[in-house]
Order: structure tokens, then C-alpha cells, then sequence
């Protein structure tokens, strides 16, 4: 037997997905507009659309997210708990050893963690801040060259503060990537959890978030038992 516990919901792996998504082609479409060596290599037409694409996936990106908070406020609220909660004396440790764990996970030991990491609060919270930054400076932009006019000056600092947000946004996305893939150990099959079936085994779940994992072990909500060999995900379904 195998135990398994739901970590994301399917609104949150297909949210996660449109934003994902969004990103990749916001990121792709952006290069080509702001690297003048970039452009260069393409026709002027193809610039105009991407630009035109660029203004409706960044609509689309911002759509996306104000309706999954309406669709589920309770989600929200939980979300946002978890990513602004007090840090306790396990948060502050994990921070602390975070860099001797990536490049040595065997020969650290680490605190148990909450739902969300302590690291993973710090880099969302990053997150959040770049990322209104980079939608204000483009929501300006978008407006000032459709609907109104604003001054050079005010038009030159939106334009910086959408590539420097770009420019971190890109950092932190890469490390996201990275930890988020699953490719490599401690973070190995990571990625079910977001783009498979939103279940995690009980000892990863143990090992990396050790006090969630507790707490929803013996609430059994999102517990999952199944034989060995059959589908988590198939097993929910029965």
C-alpha cells in the first residue's frame, strides 16, 4: 500500500498552467520587442505583432488570475496566509542552510517545513512585488500609446521598470524552473504536483514539508491509500 496526499487542486495546477504558459510567451514576444538585435532579424510586420500579441496574452495572463481569486476567495485567502504567515525557528533554520542543501542534500539535514518553505515565501514574495511592477509599468505603457498620452519621462521609467522586473522576474523564474522541474535530487518528480495529478507520496511529502504533511496525515482529507501499482490518480476516482 502507498499513501498519497493531494497537494493542488486542479484549479490550482490549471491556473498555474495558463500562467506558466502566459509567461513563456509574454517572456518570447518581450525579447523581441525590447533586444534591438532581436528585432533586427525579423520583419517589421512580425514586430507589430508580436506587440499586438505581447498587450492580449499580458490581458490574458491578468484575467487569468483575477478569475481564479473570485472563483475560489477561499483559496485565496489560504494562499495568501501561507505566503505571508510568521516565520518560526524551523523557517529561519531552513533559510539559513538553504545554500549547503542544493549544492549538498545528503550531508544536510533540514527542519521540517510548513505548506509553503520558508525559501518559497521569500521568492514569492519577489514574485509578487516584480510582478505588479511589471504589470503596472506595461498596463502605463499599453495605455500611453492607445488611449492617452503621458509625458517622455514618465514613459522612459515604465519602460525600466519593465526590463528591470523582466530581468529579475527571468532570475527567479530560472530558479523556479529549476527546483520546480524535478529533474534533479532533492526535488526529484516534483513536477506531478503542478502538471500531473496533484498528488505527492507520503515520505516526499514527509521530507519536504514535514509539518503539513503531518497535519494532513492525520486529518485524512486529502489522504489517498491505493494498492501498489494502480494510479493515485485513478484511485481518487474510483
Amino acid at each position: 500500500m502507498t499513501v498519497y496526499i493531494k497537494r493542488n487542486t486542479l484549479q490550482t495546477r490549471l491556473t498555474h498552467g495558463c500562467v506558466a504558459i502566459s509567461v513563456i510567451l509574454l517572456t518570447l514576444s518581450g525579447l523581441f520587442m525590447f533586444v534591438p538585435a532581436l528585432a533586427a532579424m525579423v520583419s517589421a510586420d512580425f514586430i507589430i505583432f508580436l506587440r499586438n500579441a505581447h498587450r492580449v496574452i499580458g490581458l490574458v495572463l491578468i484575467a487569468v488570475i483575477v478569475l481564479s481569486s473570485l472563483a475560489s476567495p477561499k483559496g485565496l485567502g489560504h494562499f495568501l496566509k501561507n505566503y505571508f504567515s510568521k516565520w518560526d525557528d524551523d523557517d529561519k533554520v531552513f533559510a539559513k542552510r538553504f545554500v549547503p542543501y542544493m549544492l549538498s542534500p545528503k550531508n544536510v539535514d533540514m527542519p521540517y517545513q510548513h505548506e509553503v518553505k520558508s525559501g518559497q515565501r521569500v521568492v514569492g514574495w519577489l514574485l509578487f512585488i516584480m510582478g505588479f511592477c511589471i504589470i503596472l509599468s506595461g498596463v502605463v505603457m499599453f495605455l500611453g500609446t492607445t488611449v492617452t498620452a503621458f509625458d517622455a519621462s514618465t514613459m522612459l521609467i515604465m519602460r525600466l521598470l519593465h526590463d528591470i522586473s523582466f530581468i529579475v522576474l527571468i532570475v527567479l523564474l530560472l530558479a523556479h524552473i529549476y527546483l520546480g522541474a524535478g529533474v534533479f535530487q532533492p526535488y526529484k518528480g516534483m513536477r506531478k504536483t503542478m502538471f500531473g495529478d496533484g498528488m505527492l507520496n507520503e515520505s516526499d511529502a514527509l521530507y519536504h514539508w514535514g509539518h503539513w504533511a503531518r497535519e494532513e496525515l492525520e486529518s485524512g482529507k486529502n489522504v489517498v491509500v491505493v494498492d501498489d501499482g494502480v494510479e493515485p490518480k485513478k484511485a481518487q476516482e474510483a
